[in-house]
């Protein structure tokens, strides 16, 4: 390895530690809680320092974005309603992420928060998608009736709406099970199975 290669490794262990030091700090504080010094501290660097990797904090707060869905990604056009079930249930073994992401969510739904735009584009984009899924397992039409454009809104606000609930009471919900109903209610088999009948209709 060069020595430019080597600095450009250490650079990105570097970021990624910050990143998952803003993601701690945003879970504890929220967004407009959290600080520079304070993300700065928790990986031992002086604010001065912080800058040299992102230089504002809405650089900050894009990056912990970018990240977070880039974990969770999928490519293009391949999310099936079983990935769906299995990504509920793989949030609950990290809580911290979970808790980040939706702190910032509750906070960007105000005019001049810095991530509002980054979810009003994220949204658009995971309605399409869904819908193309929804379309390619169920058809024009699921088993409950709804259009696939009308189903999504609901299959996004259960997923989001019940990481709030069990990020409050994590022993009274039990997230991937109540995801699991609601596909069953939607018209799946509770499994993450569309409800595409043998004819294809």
């Amino acid at each position: 390895m060069t020595a430019k290669a080597g600095r450009s490794a250490r650079g990105d262990e570097r970021r990624a530690e910050i990143l998952r030091a803003a993601f701690e700090v945003i879970a504890e504080r929220g967004y407009r809680g959290a600080t520079l010094s304070a993300v700065a501290e928790r990986v031992g660097l002086t604010q001065q320092g912080l800058l040299h990797y992102f230089p504002t904090k809405e650089a900050l707060l894009v990056a912990v974005l970018e990240k977070r869905d880039e974990w969770d990604a999928v490519p293009e056009g391949k999310w099936r309603l079983d990935l769906l079930a299995s990504l509920v249930e793989y949030n609950t073994m990290r809580p911290g992420i979970v808790q980040a992401f939706s702190a910032l969510l509750g906070e960007s739904v105000t005019e001049d928060h810095p991530a509002r735009e980054f979810f009003t584009q994220r949204y658009a984009r995971l309605r399409a998608s869904m819908a193309q899924m929804l379309r390619s397992e169920c058809g024009e039409a699921l088993p409950a009736g709804l259009t696939p454009e009308r189903a999504v809104p609901l299959l996004v606000a259960v997923m989001d709406g019940l990481q709030y609930q069990w990020l409050l009471d994590p022993e009274g919900v039990d997230m991937p099970g109540a995801f699991r109903d609601f596909l069953a209610l939607l018209g799946g088999d509770g499994d993450g199975h569309g409800g595409r009948d043998g004819d294809g209709g």
